[in-house]
């Protein structure tokens, strides 16, 4: 880990991230009292901090997940100064609401990304390039062997699933973290068969999703992101034929769960960038698994960096030593900070915690 100038405009702390002359933090860890947040996923929104600022789509998902906080918003592209450091959000196209953190100060401009991906899945705002002088990236899936198919042949790959399953008389179980990639899914697969047939109920079957996935669909609903209809499994009788040609959406941490035997028979997969390796699906246990991720894959990332312009690159959670020695060697001044953030699944587990199946609140 190199040295860290006096006059960077973020530093590494034991609360998280900090722009020393702004005073204040970029998802903090542990309390402080400003944080700018760039989504509302628990390892980065997370309870006790005095103020909070984040991007305006993003509002309705954060105090559903952090009631009471106190929060202001700031549209995208949109600046303000606050102790002489101007500052803008930027679509990370990660989650609804995910934002880069661009800070300008002394003449330096810094980006933060947070999370983010660079294919426009149609539920958030797509990713931004940002130019900057200093770029702070997270390398989740920084390694090369992590290479997405698109969007669209993903959907078509779960929907011919689903299709033969149907066919077959059993139901389909998608494991999806509930924030984020549940709505991508939904969203992608009634485009892909079709906004009016999967609005008219001609779908292979009724979607079925786990209660944790109630409120979310609806502030992505309310954001103005179209969705199919989603039932809930108390929705159709317990011998209903229909559940047996269901496709179930529903967090990893249902998995095993007793909710899943009211549907009998059935195939699973998991939906998850680390399904892009083999050994991974054989831990999970599941039938399939379709590798969509929410973050950049190592393409990328690689055009997300270079897309900045930006001579120096900090690197935060993921594969960070190959990240920072790949950019070292190619030019870039390249570093690491070391962070608390990780995957979104303690996200859903608390999701799971709070609600049971059919979506009341526990």
């Amino acid at each position: 880990m190199q040295s860290i100038d006096p006059q960077d405009l973020i530093v590494a702390r034991p609360e998280g991230l900090y722009c020393p002359p702004g005073d204040f933090y970029i998802d903090p860890w542990r309390p402080v009292s400003h944080a700018v947040i760039t989504h509302a996923h628990s390892d980065h929104a997370r309870i006790g901090h005095g103020h909070y600022l984040c991007a305006e789509p993003g509002r309705g998902l954060l105090l559903a997940r952090l009631p009471g906080i106190t929060l202001d918003t700031l549209p995208y592209g949109e600046r303000i100064v606050h102790r002489g450091v101007t500052l803008s959000l930027h679509p990370a196209g990660h989650v609804l609401g995910s934002a880069q953190v661009r800070l300008e100060h002394g003449g330096r401009v810094w980006v933060a990304s947070g999370d983010y991906k660079v294919e426009d899945d149609g539920t958030c705002a797509p990713f931004e390039p940002v130019r900057c002088d200093t770029f702070i990236t997270e390398s989740t899936f920084g390694l090369p062997i992590y290479r997405w198919p698109t969007q669209a042949t993903l959907m078509a790959e779960i929907f011919d699933w689903w299709c033969v399953n149907a066919a077959a008389g059993r139901a389909s179980v998608v494991y999806a973290y509930a924030f984020g990639k549940a709505q991508r899914i939904l969203s992608g697969l009634m485009r892909h068969a079709g906004a009016t047939l999967a609005l008219s109920g001609a779908l292979p079957g009724p979607i079925v999703g786990h209660g944790a996935l109630t409120s979310l669909n609806q502030a992505y609903r309310e954001a103005g992101v179209e969705l199919p209809p989603v039932m809930l499994a108390t929705d159709l009788p317990a011998r209903s034929p229909a559940l047996r040609r269901a496709l179930i959406v529903a967090p990893p941490s249902a998995q095993g769960s007793p909710w899943l035997r009211r549907f009998g028979d059935a195939s699973d997969a998991f939906a998850s960038g680390w399904m892009q390796l083999r050994g991974t699906r054989r831990r999970r246990g599941v039938d399939r698994g379709f590798a969509l991720s929410d973050h950049a894959d190592w393409p990328g990332l690689l055009s997300a960096i270079s897309a900045t312009g930006a001579e120096r690159v900090i690197v935060t959670h993921g594969n960070v030593p190959v990240m920072v020695r790949y950019l070292s060697e190619r030019g870039w001044r390249a570093q690491a900070f070391e962070t608390a953030y990780g995957e979104e699944e303690d996200a859903d587990a608390q999701a799971v915690a709070d609600t049971d199946p059919e979506g009341r609140a526990t």
